[in-house]
């Protein structure tokens, strides 16, 4: 009789999990970056609104009931992006959703995970290109998409890490209120801006990062970080 064994050996433990959030982090502190994600010290909590999060749960609600029937909810239509699908595989979405799970990569030279949870995914052809909802509470500035930039470079940098074609550009789709009808319901307005994608500036900030966390010593208070400016008063005092 033939008998096969198989390793049962576990796969290492990453050292350190990052996400666009940390890597935000990174680029305004590489200390308090440190601090955070090595000491677990991490800047004192502020006040979130929870609006964002029950909007996000209802816009992924209301993507998905258009997704299963194979069609395009109307404000990509409105918008501009009538010539893609919505990603169908509804059991992989929900893992890239999931933000203790997300779509990941580990780094197998630093140890260290790569992971970010996406909103959507549409499809042309066989290229990927992500869709990003954003909810804000008036109009967008000129530069309002710019402060996502490095997010939308690290999703397709996973992407492309586990095997997908991406385009070279992902979409933000922003919600921001615009009237109350006289039933009091909010209609909201729609804009979608188009971001060109950098791959190897996600990957340039990654292996930064990584390099900053395998210090044994953190690196050295920022001027223009408020709150080094604040710990080290209170250290002070």
């Amino acid at each position: 009789m033939l008998v096969l064994f198989f390793s049962m050996e576990k796969q290492p433990k990453p050292l350190f999990k990052l996400s666009p959030s940390s890597l935000h982090l990174f680029l305004e502190c590489p200390r308090c970056f440190w601090l955070e994600k090595v000491k677990k010290i991490s800047r004192p909590d502020s006040i979130f609104p929870s609006l964002p999060s029950g909007m996000d749960k209802i816009l992924k609600e209301h993507f998905d009931r258009f997704m299963d029937k194979g069609l395009l909810p109307p404000e990509l239509h409105t918008n501009g992006l009538q010539n893609y699908k919505l990603f169908s595989d509804k059991a992989l979405l929900k893992i890239w959703r999931n933000n203790l799970k997300g779509i990941e990569w580990l780094d197998t030279a630093t140890n260290i995970l790569l992971r970010g949870a996406v909103d959507n995914i549409l499809v042309k052809g066989n290229k990927h290109i992500v869709l990003d909802y954003k909810t804000r509470g008036f109009p967008l500035k000129e530069d309002t998409h710019e402060h996502y930039v490095l997010q939308m470079d690290i999703y397709n940098l996973l992407l492309r890490k586990n095997g997908y074609l991406t385009e070279d550009y992902s979409y933000l789709l922003f919600y921001y209120p615009k009237e109350v009808l006289k039933t009091g319901e909010v209609v909201f307005e729609t804009v979608v801006k188009k971001m060109i994608v950098n791959i190897a500036n996600g990957q340039k900030v990654f292996q930064e990062a990584c390099a900053v966390l395998l210090q044994e010593d953190p690196p050295e208070p920022s001027g223009a970080c408020g709150f080094c400016h604040w710990a080290k008063g209170m250290l002070e005092e």
